[in-house]
């Protein structure tokens, strides 16, 4: 369970640095590429949060 936590709070620093780097980013190109891994990263991070929440108890038990 604690590597899950670890790896979705990693998936939300790494969606929020490339939303940085989006908005620091004066090319159009680099601007559309960091959008896109930035959602990419947000709904990787969701289906995590959505696997721990499903699975939490379960998990739980294991620890």
């Amino acid at each position: 369970m604690k590597d899950m936590q670890a790896q979705l709070e990693k998936l939300r620093t790494d969606a929020a640095e490339c939303a940085l780097i989006r908005d620091l980013a004066t090319e159009p190109k680099k601007r559309e590429l960091f959008t896109r891994l930035a959602e990419h990263l947000t709904v990787l991070a969701d289906e995590v949060e959505h696997a721990i929440a499903a699975a939490g108890p379960e998990l739980k038990r294991k620890e």
